[in-house]
């Protein structure tokens, strides 16, 4: 059992082939790694449901409070799709589904906040990742690109998400070019594809170091907000507003709550960014 003199070590919770999990009672936070560098984390089927596990573990676990997605290797974050591996969609093309579904941690109904790292090439499916993650950084050697239509594919799904970030025109850029323009990290800050850009050697722990300052909030102020920010994306202004008036008279007593109960913690020199 763990004492305040002995801090509970980090837990790597489920048995994946994968990815990797990994939690740190200590700061709150859980690091899920995308873990095929071989393949340069592209996924498969099997990736896929692992990664919908995992958004569920960590949905239902009361000791994580925010999360960093990262990638092992050097090379990508991830190529998307595997395209050498059969995804097993159902013959019938009206049963077919987005990959997408079990990718993304709001599809997953996951609104604990997803700090997501990104080192090398990051395309096509890998904006499931960065879409729906809440704070996004990557490493100077980025770079962002959809492969889609240099394949002959259409690309009609990633681009819905990565309009809410970078708007219509930069999105179109980017999906009709393919393969022959790639996004680097300082065109990635401007346009607000990320929000930050770190040596690639500091990202894993810059990463950390945000998921660890939001996971140190009270968790029902942090999740609501991603919750009512999130949604409000698919309301008209008057029916988010409304909405965000109900998740507030919710949320706000529970989070008032949990900081009485644990102390304001001791007042710090904010980060100049």
């Amino acid at each position: 059992m763990s004492t305040d003199a002995e801090p509970a070590k980090p837990t790597r919770p489920g048995n994946f082939a994968t990815v990797l999990l990994d939690i740190d009672p200590r700061d709150r936070v859980a690091t899920l790694t995308l873990n095929r560098p071989e393949r340069l984390n592209a996924f498969d089927r099997r990736m896929c449901e692992e990664v919908a596990r995992a958004w569920q573990l960590l949905r239902t676990d009361d000791q994580v409070h925010a999360v960093v997605l990262r990638a092992a290797g050097d090379r990508a974050f991830s190529a998307g799709l595997d395209i050498k591996s059969s995804y097993g969609q159902p013959a019938s093309i009206w049963h077919h589904e987005d990959p997408g579904e079990l990718l993304s941690p709001k599809w997953q109904k996951m609104w604990k906040p997803v700090v997501c790292a990104v080192q090398g090439m990051c395309t096509a499916g890998a904006f499931y990742f960065v879409n729906e993650s809440d704070v996004v950084l990557c490493a100077e050697d980025a770079t962002f690109f959809d492969s889609h239509v240099s394949a002959g594919l259409v690309s009609a799904l990633e681009p819905v998400g990565l309009m809410r970030r970078i708007g219509l025109g930069e999105t179109l850029r980017m999906a009709l070019l393919g393969n022959d323009e790639r996004v680097g990290a300082a065109t990635a800050l401007r346009i607000g594809l990320v929000t930050e850009v770190v040596p690639t050697e500091e990202l894993w722990a810059r990463a950390h170091e945000i998921a660890a300052g939001i996971a140190a909030k009270p968790p029902s102020a942090t999740q609501g907000t991603v919750k009512a920010i999130w949604e409000s994306l698919d309301k008209p202004y008057r029916a988010a507003l409304d909405q965000g008036l109900i998740y507030t008279r919710l949320g706000n007593p529970l989070g008032t709550a949990e900081l009485a109960a644990r102390g304001r913690p001791a007042r710090t020199e904010p980060r100049i960014r």
